[in-house]
């Protein structure tokens, strides 16, 4: 009888971790759909030699924003409207900018962090943005928009 028990506390736990994998996997095909079209458009349009990484960026309009090099090995971020029409993409070249760490630095200085959840780079129609999410100290989530091109604060969404 323990072995029966045993057996169905197993079989059940299995049954639910193999459910929850599957069910997380399907959810998140959609967006490694849209992520591979960007990315073979941003090859397609030339605007990008090699690809080497992409995600999705929900601002006021989706984009997916598509790392990689040009034909001159260049470094650029190409940001794809999620409805994959060409002649809106834009294109930032990375060394024309702040870099991740020193936008995560100026938010660090300036506010108060507990615990930093993402920083992606984006397109708004201020231009170029990291958007960095993060906890303050009072565990109230925050979300800051900084300016690619000179590091400027651009937008603050606090204390939610």
């Amino acid at each position: 009888m323990k072995n029966w028990i045993i057996f169905g506390v197993i079989f059940t736990l299995s049954l639910v971790l193999v459910i929850t994998s599957f069910v997380l996997w399907k959810a998140d095909a959609p967006f490694n759909e849209k992520e591979q079209q960007a990315e073979d458009l941003a090859i397609s349009s030339r605007s990008l030699a090699v690809v080497s990484d992409s995600y999705v960026y929900n601002g006021n309009k989706p984009y997916v924003t598509v790392f990689g090099e040009d034909e001159y090995g260049k470094e650029k971020a190409i940001f794809v409207p999620i409805n994959l029409e060409e002649k809106l993409i834009q294109e930032v070249f990375l060394k024309d900018g702040i870099t991740k760490e020193q936008a995560l630095s100026v938010v660090r200085k300036e506010t108060k962090v507990k615990e930093i959840l993402q920083a992606k780079l984006g397109y708004e129609e201020a231009g170029a943005v990291w958007e960095i999410t993060y906890l303050n100290d009072a565990d109230k989530l925050n979300y800051v928009y900084i300016s690619f091109e000179d590091g400027q604060w651009w937008k603050r969404i606090s204390n939610l």
